[in-house]
């Protein structure tokens, strides 16, 4: 008999961590379960396998976390950076629920390590994993599979059935061969639409296809869309996304997160005339880094250059790509293809602009610049010492915001707001209920932690019965 002709009670699509979440906290509440994955083996795990850390609340310092980071801080935290573009009730169940992720992961196989330092400051905040996401992922899916969780890899679904509001079973292409898998529950966590280059056209025209997806190629959002065609509730802004700023030499797909460059912070930040566009310095990195892709995307030609000088190197995360070098801001503009006129002048009335204060990259300090539009807030130190370095800038998507919405218990709101009977959503294809814009480092996997165990309790409910 072969996993098509046998009987689940949870199907569950998409083998990321917010899928793998739910497939182990439905199998341990005593659910048959089947768990489809869209890509290969080497390759599964969707965007998980790219991440480094999560966020979760916490009262007090637990052995991973140097301090508290409680309800009330992760709240400010979430609201500032979405500007108010948040499901309140959601968010704050979200992060009340978060607080026993770790314990939670630790159990299942998951290990962490002290946190990475220079421009992240997130030691007190975000627990990194030890190996990345790929260890997390592996060891998830060795704890399902141990449980009993069954597991078939490069399985597409490529319909749903679904009646008033009900799923009935999903049409699945794998091996050549096309399956009709029915169960008595469903959860969806199949991702965005990020690496689907003609959808993110429809919503950013010609520019989408200078983006670099440094994600999975395999979130095209096909299951995304036939949610939405079946009636389900639509959340999000298909234009958000999170998207860095990565180095311009990065794979068009799966660069991952070591194509990031974290100097920006540090430094200037220029258009292809040569010009500054944004506050370089308005926050903490970690609160901002997620802004710099669509900042880029809106520039001409979607580039950027971010410019340092030899007092930042080694204060940030290294980078995969070495940076262009050079003795003067002039012979760098040239190196990367810039006006050395406009550059220099661009570089000249911004360190004229910057004024005395206590540079200190791990607080927001007062080195800040007056009279200069756009401003740099903080971390604003003249570009005066050579060697003088520079990276041509892309913009990197995660993933994105467009969605399905869904209530405290993951479930599936349908268009008229009534939750679905037996379908449940987890991660980045409902992650705009929380995220209407804006990141912060390490809340994706909140999301994916926090409502795939959500999800997978709600189907095995379901299930069982």
């Amino acid at each position: 008999m072969t996993v098509f002709e046998q009987s689940f009670d949870v199907l569950v699509v998409g083998g990321g961590n917010a899928g793998l979440c739910a497939a182990i906290t439905a199998r341990e509440a005593g659910a048959r379960v089947l768990l489809l994955e869209s890509a290969p083996y080497f390759y599964r795990g969707g965007n998980s396998r790219h991440t480094r850390n999560l966020r979760y609340m916490h009262d007090a310092a637990d052995g991973i976390m140097t301090g508290p980071y409680r309800e009330d801080e992760f709240w400010d935290d979430l609201l500032r950076v979405t500007k108010g573009k948040t499901d309140e009730p959601l968010a704050r169940m979200m992060i009340r629920t978060s607080a026993d992720l770790g314990s939670w992961m630790m159990a299942r196989g998951v290990r962490f390590q002290p946190s990475l330092g220079g421009t992240l400051h997130l030691g007190r905040t975000n627990a990194f994993f030890l190996g990345g996401g790929k260890a997390l992922v592996n060891a998830y899916y060795r704890k399902a599979e141990a449980l009993g969780v069954a597991v078939v890899y490069e399985a597409e679904v490529t319909d749903l059935a679904i009646e008033d509001g009900r799923f009935v079973s999903a049409e699945v292409v794998h091996a050549g061969e096309r399956h009709s898998v029915r169960a008595s529950a469903l959860v969806v966590a199949a991702g965005g639409f990020e690496a689907n280059i003609p959808w993110l056209r429809e919503h950013w025209g010609e520019a989408a296809d200078n983006f670099i997806i440094r994600g999975t190629p395999y979130n095209q959002g096909h299951v995304l869309r036939l949610l939405l065609e079946r009636g389900a509730m639509q959340v999000g802004d298909p234009r958000q996304c999170h998207a860095v700023a990565i180095d311009g030499r990065a794979p068009k797909f799966d660069g991952g997160i070591c194509t990031r460059v974290d100097c920006v912070a540090l430094g200037l930040v220029l258009n292809r005339h040569g010009l500054r566009f944004y506050d370089e310095g308005e926050d903490f990195w970690p609160k901002r880094y997620a802004i710099w892709g669509r900042l880029v995307a809106q520039q001409p030609g979607q580039v950027g250059y971010v410019l340092i000088d030899s007092k930042a190197v080694g204060k940030f995360m290294p980078t995969v790509f070495p940076a262009l070098q050079a003795a003067s801001i002039r012979e760098l503009a040239g190196k990367l293809e810039l006006d050395p006129d406009t550059v220099e002048a661009t570089v000249t009335a911004y360190n004229s602009a910057t004024r005395p204060g206590t540079f200190d990259w791990t607080v927001l300090d007062d080195c800040r610049t007056e009279g200069l539009d756009p401003p740099k807030s903080h971390w604003a130190l003249p570009i005066d010492t050579p060697p003088y370095y520079g990276y041509l800038l892309r913009p990197g998507i995660t993933f994105t915001y467009l969605g399905v919405g869904v209530d405290a218990r993951a479930r599936v709101l349908m268009a008229d707001g009534t939750p679905s009977d037996n379908i449940a959503a987890a991660g980045e294809i409902m992650a705009g209920n929380v995220l209407g814009e804006g990141y912060i480092a390490g809340i994706g996997m909140t999301i994916g932690s926090v409502f795939g165990r959500l999800a997978g309790k709600e189907a095995a409910t379901h299930g069982a019965h």
